[in-house]
């Protein structure tokens, strides 16, 4: 499929329309909107996360209404049990009074999936999205049933210093394609907030894309290329998070403790991708590499216990790799 100008101006028409609508509903957070809809057009899970009262819920509800998708909620509690996630098999009566097991489809059976305070559930109930993240599917007992297309997870989680929450395990971690950081609004944002949600004013949505426009995207993204340089640069970054690397930096020998996995990789590439058709360009470049490295990578590689005793952050830590590397 060769990608052409017309198809790159509808895009980002498209795109342009989408933020505009999330934008009558979410105040402000135009940089998570923005890297929300890359993510959706690379295919990825996203990780939200911030404390209670940001707009992160209300940003994916809002997102599903202005893309016309199938929208479940999941509120994760510490007694939400896999079956509450995925489904469970129910005895059901047909009219000859015959007794037979039936599918009874869980939540996660949607276009997209809000698992809200995804670690406020304990490892068991969260790991039953492994499977649904990575292959979207869900198998209970011997059948595998197809979820609906496109699929993806949208996960808010509180931050781990909060009280009673559970670490997400690593491989799930992994599945997310990116992890966001959304930080409290400033005072202009804070005082449209309080306009809009205790004023009697309702806002309408229109729709603006659907589920087979996303999966068209989608094919026309793989078709961007990137060059064999800016390829490298990226595969670089990710080998410099490895602190057995010889050619990695001292601060990664220093402060990481494990690196990233090759779904990081991925993760970079597609998500440039993707960045780069949004900005009109028909090739991967540099910047977009450097863009999308943070949410990419800043829950993909773990820190050891001198990073926390002085202080150092995973995206500081991105910043210093992006910056040696560029120099070579």
């Amino acid at each position: 499929m060769e990608i052409n100008e017309e198809q790159i101006r509808d895009i980002i028409d498209t795109i342009n329309r989408v933020e505009a609508e999330i934008g009558k509903a979410i105040v402000g957070q135009k940089d998570i909107i923005r890297q929300v809809l890359i993510s959706v057009l690379a295919g990825g899970n996203v990780l939200l996360e911030g404390v209670p009262g940001l707009g992160k819920t209300q940003l994916v509800k809002t997102l599903a209404k202005v893309m016309d998708l199938s929208f479940s909620r999941i509120q994760f509690t510490p007694d939400l049990m896999p079956a509450d996630v995925m489904g469970t098999n129910i005895i059901v009566r047909d009219e000859s009074g015959n007794s037979r097991f039936e599918f009874q489809k869980g939540p996660v059976f949607a276009n997209i999936v809000l698992a809200d305070e995804i670690n406020r559930a304990t490892p068991k109930t969260q790991s039953a999205l492994l499977e649904a993240m990575q292959e979207q599917t869900v198998t209970v007992g011997k059948t595998t049933y197809s979820l609906p297309q496109p699929f993806l997870v949208l996960a808010t989680q509180n931050p781990i210093e909060m009280e009673g929450t559970y670490p997400l395990p690593e491989a799930q971690m992994d599945r997310f394609l990116f992890k966001l950081n959304v930080l409290f609004p400033s005072f202009d944002e804070l005082w449209d907030i309080v306009d809009i949600t205790t004023a009697n004013k309702t806002i309408e949505l229109e729709r603006v894309i659907d589920g087979a426009s996303i999966l068209d995207i989608r094919k026309i993204i793989k078709e961007v290329p990137i060059a064999r340089p800016v390829q490298e640069y990226a595969l670089k970054v990710v080998m410099g998070t490895h602190p057995e690397n010889d050619e990695a930096p001292e601060s990664t020998k220093k402060y990481i403790r494990f690196g990233a996995s090759p779904r990081a990789a991925q993760a970079i590439i597609t998500a440039s991708k993707a960045r780069a058709l949004m900005k009109g360009r028909y090739n991967v470049s540099f910047e977009d590499i450097k863009y999308v490295a943070y949410p990419s990578l800043r829950h993909r590689f773990f820190l050891n216990f001198d990073a926390l005793a002085d202080g150092v952050t995973t995206d500081g830590l991105i910043a210093e790799l992006l910056e040696m590397i560029s120099k070579g």
